[in-house]
């Protein structure tokens, strides 16, 4: 009997759905048991639903000549389940990709095509310890740390939220921290189980214990006291930006090293993940993760620079609005941000583009810039205007940020889209600095202007987390390469 187009359509769904369920499991276990990380094409699959595993797959045919099916992926899946490995992050949508479309496997059964791409981490055991992890303030940027870090937390975790810092402790603070992280306008609930511990003051989050400290200084807790040593503290309060400032976080006892999550004064490293972050050294203390406009465009910048050459350009950023504006008008010190951020376009400066020179100085004195806030909550825009060296056109600059963002070393960094129906709100989660959209590419000659998405919140936040696992020495290898 012939099946209708409906019917073929309803069992090759079903066929999915089975496949994406039985590999949840398999996931969970590689990331609780042994820290290895699935993804496929970059879209990670820990903690994701049986639908963002499908869909997951279904973006493979938007970089490749084929899509990759599950039933495709699945049996590697199952082979590196069995294989002692080492803490990892696996693509393994290029590699069954790759094994059944690309001929990697050169005649090689699955088990021993995986043991040559993988054999960096066979039977290495786990050695790295730990991080001590405090985030000092907890607002936008600090809960969404939060949820990455709980979300990527467990035995084999390698950094380790231990506690919060903020100033308070009225009565209800503890449940209005925790409200807060459980609720989000903007990112939605989140993901799991939290629950108020008051008579430690502590948040529990998904297994993960975290005390609540209350200080007014940097240089007034003592975090062994807590059972905190050697920590990482991520100061996101945007207070202190200069050396003697975020210093003061150093005289607490149990504390090691800083990283800001803004734009650092004087000579402390501002660090793009992916452009300079080999620029963090052991001995650095504190250690600056930039801005958010800073890291969205960078990337990108470097791919362009190292390709073609910048002769000069200037970077306009659309951004949605943040706290430090007002919600209806009043005083503000800044010009025109005094008034309604729901209300109007607001023309401000950015010191993003200069700061691109901090971590690319090959650009340094060539990039201007400006910035227009926009009454949305998340998700921003840069709109970069180039002057090249070389010349090109649009399908083969297209073709080549493509190709970038999907096997170069700043594929976690640059993301890519052909859509020609997207909008901001369609990006609001994205793990990436930046989102190259490639629709609204102009080029004329040597003359280019590219239009990059960022969430400004959580893409950032990804930024921050690799950084921290630099400065925490606890980074990992990503697989293949």
């Amino acid at each position: 009997m012939t099946l209708s187009h409906e019917q073929e359509y309803q069992n090759s769904w079903q066929e999915r759905q089975d496949y994406a369920e039985n590999m949840q499991p398999i996931i969970g276990r590689l990331y609780r048991n042994s820290g290895i990380e699935i993804a496929v094409y970059g879209r990670p699959l820990v903690n994701t639903s049986t639908i963002d595993v499908i869909k997951a797959h279904k973006t493979v045919a938007r970089f490749e000549e084929r899509k990759l099916r599950l039933r495709e992926s699945f049996p590697f899946l199952e082979a590196i389940s069995k294989m002692d490995l080492a803490p990892a992050r696996i693509d393994l949508g290029k590699l069954a990709y790759g094994y059944i479309y690309k001929n990697a496997g050169e005649g090689r059964s699955i088990e021993e095509y995986l043991n040559a791409e993988l054999a960096e981490l066979i039977n290495k055991g786990d050695s790295q310890k730990p991080r001590d992890v405090v985030l000092y303030g907890f607002g936008r940027i600090g809960r969404l740390l939060a949820r990455l870090l709980i979300e990527r937390g467990g035995s084999h975790a390698d950094l380790r939220l231990r506690a919060i810092v903020v100033r308070g402790g009225r009565d209800g603070d503890l449940e209005k921290r925790a409200s807060l992280l459980r609720r989000d306008s903007i990112h939605g609930p989140f993901n799991g189980s939290i629950t108020v511990d008051h008579e430690k003051s502590a948040i529990k989050a998904n297994g993960n214990y975290i005390q609540v400290i209350y200080s007014n200084s940097p240089d007034e807790v003592d975090y062994t006291k807590y059972g905190i040593e050697d920590a990482l503290i991520v100061d996101n309060t945007g207070i202190w930006k200069d050396e003697d400032g975020l210093g003061l976080h150093l005289k607490s006892t149990g504390a090691a090293k800083v990283l800001l999550t803004a734009p650092a004064k004087g000579d402390i490293k501002n660090v793009v993940y992916g452009v300079n972050n080999q620029d963090i050294k052991s001995e650095d203390k504190i250690v600056s993760a930039a801005s958010c406009t800073t890291n969205a465009i960078t990337p990108v910048l470097k791919a362009i620079n190292d390709k073609f050459g910048i002769k000069n350009g200037h970077v306009e950023t659309v951004h949605s609005y943040t706290n430090d504006q007002n919600l209806i008008d009043n005083y503000h010190k800044a010009e025109r941000r005094g008034r309604s951020a729901a209300l109007n376009m607001v023309i401000t400066s950015t010191g993003a583009a200069k700061a691109v020179a901090k971590a690319l100085p090959e650009l340094a004195g060539k990039l201007t810039g400006n910035a227009i806030r926009v009454p949305t909550p998340n998700v921003s825009m840069a709109i970069i205007n180039l002057n090249l060296e070389t010349a090109t056109d649009r399908e083969e600059l297209n073709e080549f940020l493509r190709d970038t963002s999907l096997y170069s070393e700043l594929r976690d960094q640059i993301d890519y889209t052909a859509s020609t129906e997207i909008v901001s709100t369609d990006l609001v989660g994205s793990r990436y600095a930046g989102v190259v959209d490639s629709q609204a590419t102009i080029v004329d000659g040597d003359r280019v202007v590219l239009y990059v998405w960022y969430d400004n919140e959580f893409g950032y936040s990804c930024q921050v987390v690799r950084v921290m696992r630099d400065m925490a020495e606890v980074s990992f290898p990503s697989l293949p390469r």
